[in-house]
Order: structure tokens, then sequence, then C-alpha cells
């Protein structure tokens, strides 16, 4: 099973998702932001701050506390069969 390492979110609800694996998944979270417990990251800029890795994943800290247990995530398996396969963004136009 893959783990999330690295993670780098966008302006449009989109996040850039490195796994262990070495590949990058665009994951759109657009979908999810307003429902639900998501509805804590529906301002652009939460969802960008709190936007980190935790419990192997993709995952918000909401609260600040960087606590596992109390923190929005995804399963990492769904990022990885939902997102899209991409380069990365902070490699490209360099050569």
């Amino acid at each position: 099973m893959v783990s999330v390492i690295q993670v780098l979110p966008t302006k449009d609800f989109k996040v850039y998702v490195y796994f262990s694996d070495g590949r990058i998944k665009l994951y759109d979270a657009s979908h999810l932001v307003g429902k639900g417990v998501f509805q804590k990251i529906s301002d652009i800029d939460v969802f960008i701050n709190t936007c980190t890795v935790m419990n192997g994943t993709l995952a918000w800290d909401v609260e600040g506390k960087f606590d596992h247990f109390n923190c929005i995530d995804i399963d990492p398996e769904t990022i990885y069969a939902d997102g899209k396969d991409v380069s990365d963004p902070l490699f490209q136009g360099i050569a």
C-alpha cells in the first residue's frame, strides 16, 4: 500500500499529492468542499493553509493542533484511484 509523503494545494480546491512510490496525482477535492465535515475547508485560505500530510494521507489540520485523530483526511487509495497522474508541478519548465 502506498502512502502520501507530500501535498501541494492549489487555489481551485485541488491538491498535488506525492506518493511513496514516486507517482504524483492531482486530486480534485472541489466536489467535497462544503459537504459534511468538509464544510470546514470551504474557505480557500483554510483549504490551503491547513492542508498537510497526516495518517499517511492528505489531510486538513483545521484545529491547528496537528492532532491525528481530529483532522479531516481522505483515504490514500481513493486519492490514488481517483487522482489524475501528473508531472511534478515544481519541476515543470525546468531543463
